[in-house]
């Protein structure tokens, strides 16, 4: 096996402020002197108390929020809960987009001992009955009408549940229901509790031990239905002082929180890296507005899923085409100025003094403008994991002067196994192994991991959890990569996704669709070939920029369905994979395609909530599509 570890950080490290250790075999890991995330919630609370701790809009207008009122919330909630019956050790599920009450509900709830669940809210009514009876959940936060619904739907099937708490009141105050509370009911249950049973919160997070299960958090079942990992105290804060090492959160830093917090990629960047670097975390008013609070909050670090840096792409590309002849001419000449010096910094070599002159030229007249129109005008650095992104898209970013960095981490390893620096990056890889975790390739090409924050292992589920690691205790990730001789991690796909063609040949689909993404025209794409002669490939095109580019060449379509089936549109998305298809063995080129013609949500079972497409779901629905082909 090839295997690598970053050398052995020192026993204490202060990171931007924040005193940090983990060294591999010796536990605990900590985070100025806290080895709970909960203890040091209170740390941060006590220290920071009057300073903003979050933001969230209120009739357009932001409004600030207080570590004081973070940690009284937190407090009044979790005791609430405690006066309704919660033991230590109880699941409790939410299912909310991204608001400062989550954060209350999940400090709250893990702070007197529970284990918070997050539910996306794309989830239907029957998959939320799964993720209830699952977790055995008794008590359930829910956000607004919308999600109640949902509730009352399989009230009969989810009969373990005795309170819902309901965060949002509007449409709802004549709701009369023996099993629903409103928020504000259960502060004033938890300000009672506390007034009898003075000092108790403190005294739940004293008890609260390193190996404590924190976090139930599902994953997106891309195979079947979602299995939920068990994230201990021990493997957060670890993650914490990952992220202090690789993502270091500066005191006073401003960040966006949009991506859905049960996942936990948000879930460390806009909880506990927070807690852990002392950042005010702004929240997105929708999933559609993020662009604009994103130009409106222009945090110091972002970090997205590839698809969202992908449309931020497709939209300046669409102003770019839309700009007069001279904007054009000076965009392209911005942009290909600004890739010379990134092929430099990216190769980790000096940049030449007439490129850096020319590139402060077109920095001074449009590169600087571009990124203030973006919100990426204070960005220290960027963020991109979940999915395979284009190294192509990495090198654009830097070329408009910021730094994409691309990491790796799954649920099962807290989110954060590698990740590149802006001083020590290598484009296409996912960077060197973060502090204090080790990496290995096994035989058969999957990466394993190992360190503090390997997961538990899977709920009420001995024997998946088994599978899930080997028999000297590293996590199988499923994933398949390469170690290179400097230590830096290339993920080249899944293991259940290889191909392997009539001809024996195995392919790893990730890179060619990584690669056809890259497209402005192609939102994502599914590569087709196992067992068979040759590749072809399902596509779903980008909708905004085809249907501008249909508009800009007069097609006549009526609806979605009608744009794909256009000849035009056909002939766009062929020179796109013919053009992919350039940098690829004639063996691993697509030979025919199909265009999805309906728009995909997460709402459909072909996507997980955080966009990615269900290959086998796919496989299963276009399956007429994927005959044509052959």
């Amino acid at each position: 096996m090839n295997s690598h570890t970053r050398p052995t950080p020192a026993k204490q490290i202060e990171i931007n402020g924040v005193i940090v250790s983990a060294v591999p075999g010796q536990k605990p890991a900590l985070v100025d002197g806290c080895d709970t995330i909960v203890s040091l919630f209170q740390k941060r609370c006590e220290q920071l108390a009057a300073r903003t701790a979050h933001r969230e809009k209120d009739l357009g207008i932001w409004q600030s929020y207080s570590w004081q009122d973070y940690w009284t919330h937190a407090k009044w909630l979790g005791l609430g809960l405690r006066a309704l019956g919660l033991a230590r050790g109880e699941v409790v599920s939410i299912l909310s987009e991204d608001r400062k009450e989550w954060l209350y509900a999940d400090m709250g709830i893990q702070c007197v001992g529970g284990i918070a669940s997050g539910v996306y809210t794309t989830d239907s009514a029957s998959q939320l009955e799964y993720l209830l009876r699952d977790s055995g959940s008794r008590f359930l936060f829910v956000e607004n009408d919308e999600q109640l619904d949902k509730f009352l739907e399989i009230e009969d099937q989810a009969s373990r549940v005795e309170k819902v708490i309901i965060l949002d009141q509007d449409g709802l105050h004549d709701l009369r229901h023996e099993k629903c509370v409103f928020l504000d009911d259960l502060y004033e249950t938890g300000r009672a509790y506390e007034a009898e049973n003075h000092g108790v919160f403190e005294a739940e997070i004293a008890k609260t031990r390193p190996e404590d299960t924190a976090l139930l958090i599902y994953t997106s079942g891309t195979t079947g239905m979602p299995k939920g990992a068990m994230l201990s105290q021990e493997n957060v804060i670890s993650a914490c002082v990952s992220g202090a090492h690789a993502l270091p959160t500066q005191d006073h830093d401003e960040q966006l929180c949009f991506l859905p917090l049960c996942h936990i990629l948000e879930r460390n960047v806009s909880v506990y890296f927070p807690i852990a670097g002392k950042a005010t975390v702004n929240f997105a008013e929708s999933p559609e507005t993020v662009f604009d609070n994103l130009r409106e909050v222009s945090p110091a670090h972002f970090t997205a899923v590839p698809r969202v840096w992908e449309k931020v792409y497709s939209r300046v590309r669409v102003l770019a085409q839309e700009a007069t002849p001279i904007g054009r001419l000076c965009f392209n000449l911005a942009i290909k100025t600004g890739l010379k010096r990134a092929d430099y910094l990216l190769a980790r070599k000096p940049v030449p003094l007439g490129v850096r002159a020319h590139y402060a030229v077109w920095d001074m007249l449009v590169l600087r403008n571009l990124r203030r129109m973006l919100g990426m005008d204070k960005m220290r650095r960027g963020g991109t994991g979940a999915a395979p992104i284009s190294p192509e898209l990495i090198r654009w970013y830097w070329a408009i002067g910021v730094q994409l960095l691309e990491g790796y981490g799954m649920t099962e390893n807290a989110g954060l196994a590698s990740i590149n620096l802006p001083n020590d990056n290598k484009i296409g890889s996912v960077g060197r192994p973060c502090p204090g975790v080790g990496t290995r390739i096994a035989d058969d090409g999957e990466i394993q991991t190992l360190g503090l924050n390997n997961f538990q292992g899977y709920w009420r589920n001995n024997e998946k959890t088994a599978e899930t690691f080997t028999e000297d205790g590293w996590l199988r990730t499923g994933d398949v990569g390469k170690l290179d001789d400097d230590g830096f991690l290339t993920i080249t796909g899944r293991l259940k996704d290889i191909i392997i063609t009539a001809g024996g040949k195995n392919i790893t689909p990730a890179e060619i669709e990584s690669r056809l993404k890259f497209s402005h025209y192609i939102s994502d794409a599914v590569v087709i070939g196992d067992a068979r002669k040759y590749l072809t490939c399902l596509i779903m095109i980008d909708q905004e920029n085809v249907e501008k580019y249909a508009q800009d060449r007069k097609v006549p379509f009526s609806d979605f369905a009608s744009l794909c089936a256009s000849q035009e549109v056909v002939d766009l998305i062929k020179g796109e994979v013919e053009e992919v298809n350039h940098a690829f063995a004639r063996v691993e080129q697509i030979k025919d395609f199909r265009l999805i013609n309906v728009l995909l949500t997460a709402e459909d079972e072909e996507l997980t909530a955080t966009m990615k497409l269900k290959r086998s779901f796919v496989e299963k629905k276009h399956a007429g599509l994927i005959e044509e082909m052959y």
